[in-house]
């Protein structure tokens, strides 16, 4: 499957709405504290906009990334979780959506470029919403504004050339 096909599996934008006004914990398995990673900057920005966001990396495990603590696995993070956002490769994904459903989430949410057939057909299996080849920080941008925070410029567009 090439990047940005459809899937049969995948949510659909209302879906996508819905997962983001109703779920507020998010669990970023794959968290850097790399200020140049994609996950550290769609961290800022879920926190920005009152989500309630920890890290799932055992790497920094027992640490902390942007205040917030970081968890070696998701059997770890404390309470429930909502929403698995996942940073890490496709082959990753059966083991995490597996640990997405021992953990009782709700929502199994793959990154842009991130695409399991598997992964996705057993968490919707286990009655999980299922995301895939999407960025949680452009979905949730472009459903309520602020897609200049992930560097579009949301001016006018048009095809119509300036004259003169």
């Amino acid at each position: 499957m090439s990047v940005g096909e459809a899937t049969a599996v995948s949510a659909s934008a209302y879906e996508r709405l819905r997962i983001l006004t109703t779920y507020k914990k998010i669990a970023m398995v794959g968290l850097s504290a790399d200020p140049m990673r994609p996950s550290h900057f769609a961290a800022i920005y879920m926190l920005a906009e009152g989500y309630d966001v920890v890290g799932v990396n055992p790497k920094y495990a027992g640490g902390t990334i942007l205040g917030r603590p970081v968890y070696a696995s998701l059997a770890d993070v404390p309470g429930p979780i909502e929403i698995v956002d996942v940073f890490r490769r496709p082959d990753a994904l059966p083991g995490i959506a597996g640990e997405a459903i021992d953990a009782g989430a709700k929502v199994l949410w793959m990154q842009l470029g991130i695409v399991n057939e598997e992964a996705a057909a057993s968490a919707r299996a286990a009655g999980l919403d299922v995301v895939m080849d999407r960025c949680v920080k452009i979905e949730h941008a472009r459903f309520f504004g602020g897609l200049n925070w992930v560097g579009m410029n949301t001016g006018v567009v048009t095809a119509r050339r300036r004259v003169g």
